[in-house]
């Protein structure tokens, strides 16, 4: 069966940085594209990032470009998010997600399979 797992989410101070992991198994992985998306309490789930199978292409939401890095490492079936100058608005749950399509997606409702999620919270 198909696992997400995410980790690296933590409490850090404004301008801070935390690295997200997504550990991914039960599936094929370098065939995935991959997401970040979040969610801030009473607000919807939101995109943050994602990246093509090979790793080729990525995109990024406007609130977070700039300041976070999307990559993979095929060999280790994990997705990473790298993110800098964290700002009290980046606090949320941060899930990935996996996408069977392989190519750029930021819709929430095309992803296929969702981790557990793992929390951000940044203080000012």
């Amino acid at each position: 069966q198909v696992q997400l797992v995410e980790s690296g989410g933590g409490s850090v101070q404004a301008g801070g940085s935390l690295r997200l992991s997504c550990a991914a198994s039960g599936l094929t992985f370098s065939t995935y594209a991959m997401g970040w998306f979040r969610q801030a309490p009473g607000k919807e789930r939101e995109f943050v990032a994602c990246i093509s199978r090979s790793g080729g292409s990525t995109s990024y939401a406007v609130s977070v470009k700039g300041r976070s890095t999307i990559s993979r490492d095929n060999a280790k079936n994990t997705v990473y998010l790298q993110m800098n100058s964290l700002k009290p608005e980046d606090t949320a749950v941060y899930y990935c997600a996996a996408d069977k399509r392989g190519g750029i997606t930021t819709t929430s409702a095309l992803y296929d399979y969702w981790g557990q999620g793992t929390q951000v919270t940044v203080s000012s």
